[in-house]
């Protein structure tokens, strides 16, 4: 690769997380190439990109300067390629770059779940495939405009190759930390995202659902079960948050006054925010319940254990898929994971 500054980019996903991210980095200067389905590709060279967060950053790309393929060819002159296509679909990503991607250039992998890196991985054996994680939230508000409503850095495995390319994303307002145990700060992050079928379910924003302790209570009873199996198999967590992982289920649990109090930067998101679970049960999409609550639910068959409250939200989350119940109330959600976990004890 030559000066970071002239560094080529390439985004292999261009949905939300996909198009913010790459849509913040050629705002300011990178060299990006979006690889996403035609849809995206109409959208954006119809009305460019807006990019927008929590913060009040306000940014833009023309739709003239937007660079956009629907095949994985236009990656073959990157040096570094974004993966954030949904889990499903890895092996596709793999099988399609490995006939493409030059030699020397980095794949980094921003998907939710624990294993995606590996399984890239296994597809371009030839390449270095590094895990990193997004942890905030993009809304998709339509007409190429993306809004980040929550807070969080990006992480990566460290890797010396990704430091020629940290200054580009600070230059985007999106800082890249190196860090030296990733899947540490993966299952950390998957105990979070345990509230993505919780909000998909409620039907309401993320603020408004982690306002309603009837609902942060079903989170606590999803983390709780989590964390007892992520002990059992030594797996070590990092803080992602204010207060150490073993500490959240105990504060989703306390009263909705006690909470504010407590915890007023966790409701500092953006109103209309909601978990990207939602849009894709809202688009008619599978969602990506395999790869969150489903890691917790493979975890335990690895222990030779159950892990009823998990395994139920994938079922909810399955029959919404097929136009079942999209929103429970907490009080209703709540006892219906109650029973789940009092039926498998």
């Amino acid at each position: 690769m030559g000066r970071a500054d002239v560094a080529r980019i390439c985004i292999y996903g261009a949905g939300s997380i996909g198009c913010y991210l790459g849509g913040r980095l050629a705002a300011t200067g990178a060299s990006v190439t979006f690889i996403g389905r035609p849809r995206m590709q109409d959208e954006l060279l119809r009305h460019g990109l807006h990019l927008t967060d929590y913060l009040g950053a306000d940014l833009r790309v023309a739709a003239t300067d937007i660079r956009y393929s629907t095949t994985a060819d236009a990656a073959a002159d990157a040096d570094l390629v974004l993966v954030t296509v949904k889990s499903a679909a890895s092996e596709t990503a793999a099988r399609e770059l490995a006939g493409v991607l030059s030699p020397d250039a980095l794949v980094l992998s921003f998907q939710n779940g624990t294993g995606n890196a590996d399984v890239l991985q296994r597809g371009l054996p030839a390449h270095r495939v590094i895990a990193g994680m997004v942890p905030f939230n993009v809304v998709n508000h339509g007409d190429g405009h993306f809004h980040q409503g929550s807070e969080g850095h990006l992480d990566a495995a460290a890797h010396p190759g990704l430091a020629a390319f940290q200054p580009l994303f600070a230059r985007a307002g999106l800082a890249l930390m190196l860090q030296q145990d990733m899947t540490a700060v993966l299952w950390s992050k998957l105990l979070l995202n345990l509230n993505n079928p919780i909000n998909a379910l409620s039907g309401i924003p993320l603020k408004a659902e982690l306002s309603q302790r009837a609902y942060r209570r079903c989170l606590a009873l999803a983390q709780q079960e989590a964390l007892g199996l992520i002990d059992a198999a030594g797996i070590r967590l990092v803080r992602l948050t204010p207060l150490p992982p073993h500490w959240i289920p105990r504060l989703m649990s306390v009263p909705d006054l006690l909470f504010r109090r407590l915890a007023n930067r966790m409701l500092q998101i953006d109103p209309l925010a909601r978990s990207s679970m939602w849009e894709d049960l809202e688009a008619g999409r599978r969602t990506e319940i395999d790869w969150i609550n489903g890691e917790i639910v493979r975890l335990a068959s690895r222990l030779g254990r159950q892990a009823p409250v998990n395994a139920r939200l994938i079922a909810l989350i399955r029959a919404a898929e097929q136009g079942g119940e999209r929103a429970w109330s907490g009080p209703d959600l709540l006892a219906e994971l109650q029973a789940a976990a009092v039926v498998r004890a």
